[in-house]
């Protein structure tokens, strides 16, 4: 099993520096992963970066909280997708999800897709703060809005994925769209069992380490 390929190679702490992103990038390139994962204003940086080599670029929007407007979210997908990003991850609004506002989250995730042409968009549903019940609905609520992926969290909230949730969140969704687990993949046996569940997707800080020892060293996501 090649695990590079399924890996969305990320570095998106608000430390983050431009030679940080060049190292994620030149990474990246070396051990052919999929992708590089970053916040936005890097996404010019990162296109320089990887510019002919087959490395895609995923731009995080409304991250880390998911709290921003709808027309935030939409504005900041256009930019990145404009500045070269080929794919989005996105943060749902949360309370809005805790609230019950299912049309207005279904809403939001549909005007980005829109915003991006035939880009990939992935849903964060940040499953750390959501019931079981919510997890489900928030899939189906991904699926109308013709999402390509659920992404299980941030890695920055109060946990990560995990195997429940992967289940649970294939379950719902089964071939209509893939899954990404992040946050937590930090050993190959992991990642091996989340591809074998049918995640398609890693996000992780840790992927030369995966690639490299096949275990997380201490500080990576």
């Amino acid at each position: 099993m090649e695990i590079n390929k399924y890996i969305d190679h990320t570095v998106l702490k608000a430390t983050t520096t431009e030679e940080d992103i060049k190292k994620l990038c030149a990474e990246a390139k070396e051990y052919k992963f999929f992708s590089v994962c970053v916040n936005g204003s890097y996404v010019p940086l990162a296109k320089k970066e990887l510019e002919g080599t087959d490395v895609k670029i995923a731009a995080v929007i409304g991250f880390p909280l998911g709290a921003m407007s709808k027309d935030a979210k939409v504005f900041e997908t256009k930019k990145c997708i404009e500045d070269g990003a080929d794919e989005i991850d996105m943060v749902i609004n949360i309370g809005f999800m805790k609230s019950g506002k299912y049309a207005e989250v279904e809403q939001e995730i549909r005007e980005i897709k829109e915003a991006m042409g035939d880009k990939v968009l992935k849903v964060i549903h940040e499953n750390c703060y959501l019931t079981e019940d919510e997890k489900r609905k928030a899939c189906e609520l991904s699926l109308n809005a013709g999402a390509d992926f659920v992404k299980t969290s941030t890695g920055f909230g109060t946990g990560g994925s995990t195997f429940e949730d992967v289940a649970l969140m294939k379950e719902v969704v089964g071939d209509k769209a893939e899954i990404k687990a992040a946050g937590g993949v930090r050993d190959n046996e992991t990642a091996a069992k989340y591809i074998e569940m049918g995640v398609t997707r890693l996000g992780t800080s840790s992927g030369v380490s995966l690639v490299t020892t096949g275990k997380a060293k201490e500080g990576e996501y």
